[in-house]
């Protein structure tokens, strides 16, 4: 199964984003995880890590050799959010 993880500020871009985005995915085929980096600072490390540089983003197997990143729209740099 792959995954997927959902990064967002909690913004309005990013809950548009999240409700559009990730409503898409078959979760019989995707693990999903979404994370509201403005209530949980301290995993903003671990997105910069997967390469992520703006919310919203969705991360595609991250952990992985070669994660992939999709940064949707602009809400928030990822430098803005507390670390």
């Amino acid at each position: 199964m792959r995954t997927a993880t959902f990064y967002h500020a909690g913004c309005p871009v990013c809950v548009d984003a999240e409700r559009q985005l990730v409503s898409l995915l078959d979760r019989s085929e995707v693990d999903v995880e979404v994370v509201h980096l403005g209530e949980d600072g301290g995993r903003v490390s671990e997105a910069r890590r997967a390469g992520v540089a703006s919310v919203p983003a969705l991360v595609l197997d991250r952990g992985s050799d070669a994660p992939s990143v999709l940064h949707i729209n602009h809400g928030a740099d990822l430098a803005d959010l507390a670390a």
